[in-house]
Formats: structure tokens, C-alpha cells, sequence
């Protein structure tokens, strides 16, 4: 397993972590508890020693779990956890998910003592603002931080789904860590200004669902619809008109892996076919940054162009955007060429979520 490091202060993680909140939220049906324990420590076992939680998830019970199966290991493996919400006025939506925020320094300061405890330690090693709470300025929830940081209680500080303007004030205050967004082949918002933001700053990348939320897995199709109980049924990508149209780049990698099938001697000694293989060699190693064809990867997007211009589809995915998006990412890969010729790994490391892991267990079973 490779090793990124993350901010100033040069946190050392796995190139490939595991998102936690899919054993008790968001993604149902969940885990039996022993079956979550069972899977964090064969991470473990794999080499992956980057963990991330939330304080929300459950609420409270992804911490206990996190903390009962990751406490024989824990002075080899890196735990983050947020706070950010508001549980004297809390409230649920459909699919179990907090509306409230609030980041005053009390909560946040009540926040961390029952996050210690229910993940059985005396630190946190990244601690990020869950979401940013409009009604408190970010200097305050820094500063906050910064406190906890002198006693001791955290080590690093975080922000997740933070916009450019955002970092700059907090990291002004407290260096700032990492920033966690997601970021995948089908959802590349942090290129516009806030990857460029963070090299600048020297702080680290932290993406989450790298596979789009499982649908990269090709567990879904234009078919497929989700439960209100699932967080994907508010998601916009994720609704039937739109479904239809995005699946077709899930399609097109399919068809590439039956294509270009590694030879019997580049394959693992492991019961996993060539089609799945190289399936999850595009969608997963690309996105780390392990050395793979930057032209595969445009030509997903060369081919879904072709076919949307056939079917002249209407929507918020025409023809014009996904142009763009080849653009953008034609670009993006000869920086990332350039890095890894010049520079070797970069400081960005992939938080792959519970839900990402388990259609893709489904998909190599």
C-alpha cells in the first residue's frame, strides 16, 4: 500500500482509506455490527491505515464501531472524525441524514470529548468541520480548533466540502490539514479553483466516493431507482432522467474491460476474472494516480460524447457540458503526467466510502 502525506505537518495515511458511513447511514440495508467490525480490521490487514468517521453517522454508534474494532491498532492507524451538528435541536430527513448545523466552539468542544470516547482514545488525528455552519464565522471554529490542537486532544485540523474562500480564512487561523470533497470521473467541482487552492497552501486532498457513489461499479442501470431511505434518491445524478443518460459512461467502461483483457501472466494470483479486474483497475487505480493510460480515460469520454450526440439528449448533461468535462480532463491528467514524471506521488489520498465498497464486493464475488 502506497502512503500519502497530508498538510504542513506531513500526516502520513494510505493512499486508499476507508469511509466508514456506510455501516450505519445513508446506504441501507447496513451491516450487522460484527460483520463492520470484521470488515474495518481486513482493511487493516490490506495495509489501508486511513479511517475516517463521523461523530453524525448513526449518530454516535459508526464512532463506537470504528473505536471497538480499530483500538488493537491504534497507534498504527490514522482516525478522522467531524463534528459540525446540532444535537440539542436535532433533526432527521428521510434517508436518516441531520438537517442542523452548528459549529459554536461549546459544541464543538462537547463534540470531542464524546468523539474520544466513543472511538476509545485519548487524540483524534483529523478532525474536520462536517459541513460549514454559515451562522459561525470559520475564524472561530479555527480558532477553536487550534485550542484543542495545544491540548492535545486533536492533532490536525480539517474541512470538508469547503469552497476556496473558506480554506483561506480557517487556514489564516489554523493550518489546515486536509480538505475532503468528493471527487470522481463524474463529479470534478474541486477543479474549479479549490485543487489549485490547496497545492498553493500545501494542504492535502482527501476525495471521497471516487466511485461516484457505487454507480462506477456498474452495480446500476438506466433502470435501477433508489428507496428514500437512500441518501442517492435526493441526489439529482441519480434520479431516473438522469440516471439514463450518465449510465452510458458506466457502459463504455464495460466494454473497454471486455476489450482490452490483461494477459493470465499481469493477473494476481487471486479468483477474480479478467473483465472484473481490469473493471476495477480503471475506476479505482485511476483515481489514486497509480500509472494507467490517460488516453483510456478520455476515450470514455470521447465515446460518450459520440453517443449523447446521437441521441441529442436533453437535460443537465448535453453534449456542450461533457465536451467540458473532456477538456477539463484532458488537462488535469498531463498535470497529474507531469507530477508523477517531475515530482513522484502527490499529497492527495482517496477516501473510498462504505457503499463504493460493498457494490464492488458485489461486483467481484
Amino acid at each position: 500500500m502506497e502512503k500519502r502525506f497530508l498538510g504542513q505537518n506531513k500526516l502520513e495515511v494510505s493512499c486508499i482509506g476507508l469511509g466508514c458511513m456506510g455501516f450505519t447511514q445513508s446506504y441501507p440495508p447496513f451491516p450487522e455490527k460484527k460483520d463492520s467490525i470484521a470488515t474495518i480490521r481486513k482493511a487493516v490487514e490490506l495495509g489501508v491505515t486511513f479511517f475516517d468517521t463521523a461523530e453524525v453517522y448513526g449518530p454516535f454508534e459508526n464512532e463506537e464501531i470504528l473505536g471497538e474494532a480499530l483500538e488493537p491498532f491504534r497507534d498504527k492507524v490514522v482516525i478522522a472524525t467531524k463534528f459540525g451538528y446540532d444535537f440539542d435541536n436535532y433533526k432527521l430527513d428521510a434517508s436518516n441524514r441531520p438537517t442542523g448545523l452548528s459549529s459554536r466552539p461549546e459544541t464543538i468542544r462537547k463534540a470531542v470529548e464524546g468523539s474520544l470516547k466513543r472511538l476509545r482514545t485519548d487524540h483524534i488525528d483529523l478532525y474536520y468541520q462536517h459541513r460549514v455552519d454559515p451562522n459561525v464565522p470559520i475564524e472561530d471554529v479555527a480558532g477553536c480548533v487550534k485550542e484543542l490542537i495545544e491540548e492535545g486532544k486533536v492533532l490536525n485540523f480539517g474541512l470538508s466540502e469547503a469552497g476556496v474562500n473558506t480554506v483561506r480564512r480557517a487556514n489564516a487561523v489554523c493550518p489546515v490539514c486536509a480538505v475532503q470533497s468528493e471527487y470522481s470521473m463524474w463529479y470534478r467541482k474541486p477543479e474549479e479553483g479549490l485543487l489549485d487552492t490547496l497545492e498553493e497552501l500545501g494542504i492535502g486532498f482527501v476525495p471521497f466516493s471516487p466511485l461516484g457513489k457505487a454507480v462506477l461499479t456498474g452495480r446500476f442501470n438506466k433502470d435501477t431507482t433508489f428507496d428514500k431511505t437512500d441518501f442517492r434518491s435526493t441526489i439529482p445524478r441519480f434520479s431516473h432522467e438522469n440516471l439514463e443518460k450518465n449510465i452510458v459512461l458506466v457502459d463504455y467502461v464495460k466494454e473497454l474491460a471486455e476489450k482490452k483483457q490483461p494477459e493470465e501472466k499481469e493477473l494476481p494470483k487471486a479468483k477474480v476474472s479478467k473483465f472484473k479486474l481490469f473493471f476495477w483497475m480503471i475506476v479505482v487505480l485511476a483515481v489514486v494516480g497509480v500509472s494507467l493510460y490517460p488516453q483510456t480515460l478520455l476515450r470514455v469520454y470521447d465515446y460518450a460524447i459520440e453517443r449523447l450526440g446521437k441521441n441529442e439528449p436533453q437535460g443537465p448533461t448535453p453534449l456542450e457540458v461533457l465536451q467540458q468535462e473532456v477538456n477539463a480532463l484532458q488537462k488535469q491528467l498531463a498535470q497529474m503526467q507531469y507530477r508523477l514524471e517531475n515530482q513522484g506521488p502527490t499529497t492527495a489520498t482517496v477516501m473510498i466510502d462504505d457503499a463504493d465498497l460493498a457494490m464492488m464486493k458485489d461486483r467481484l464475488a
